[in-house]
């Protein structure tokens, strides 16, 4: 199991982000929010979402190339009840519909361009995840 942090492999990790966003953006005019890529798959039936499809497609390619070529970074344990694991799932969805964007779309995205809904959900998800992260650990 990975146990230590790395700040080169999360400098390198957060560069090919930043710049999968920013070309995304520039390129095609299209934000990286995942929960809303994954919610307008589902919701909106129109030509131009062929793109959408092909994003996600290409994060589980991702997920699977590491699978196969690196393993151990996926290594981890989880000691919670599976549905404890749903309950959170469930409210993570929850919550990406109440400020209509995840980490993704607003704290890589909308933080960039200097969004203020942008700004408070991140700082919103920042100080939840760190009350969750004492009380469960």
């Amino acid at each position: 199991m990975v146990t230590e942090f790395s700040p080169v492999a999360a400098a390198i990790g957060g560069a090919l982000i930043g710049i999968a966003c920013a070309l995304l953006l520039v390129l095609y005019g299209k934000i990286a929010g995942i929960s809303g890529v994954v919610k307008s798959i589902f919701t909106k039936t129109n030509s131009g979402s062929r793109w959408k499809i092909y994003f996600i497609i290409g994060l589980f390619l991702a997920g699977i190339t590491v699978q196969v070529f690196a393993p151990s970074l996926l290594e981890g344990e989880l000691h919670l009840p599976p549905w404890l694991i749903i309950v959170a799932g469930l409210l993570v969805g929850a919550g990406t519909t109440l400020a209509n964007g995840c980490t993704s779309g607003h704290g890589v995205c909308g933080m960039s361009r200097f969004s203020t809904r942008s700004w408070v959900s991140t700082c919103t998800f920042m100080a939840v995840a760190i009350i969750t992260a004492n009380l469960v650990g």
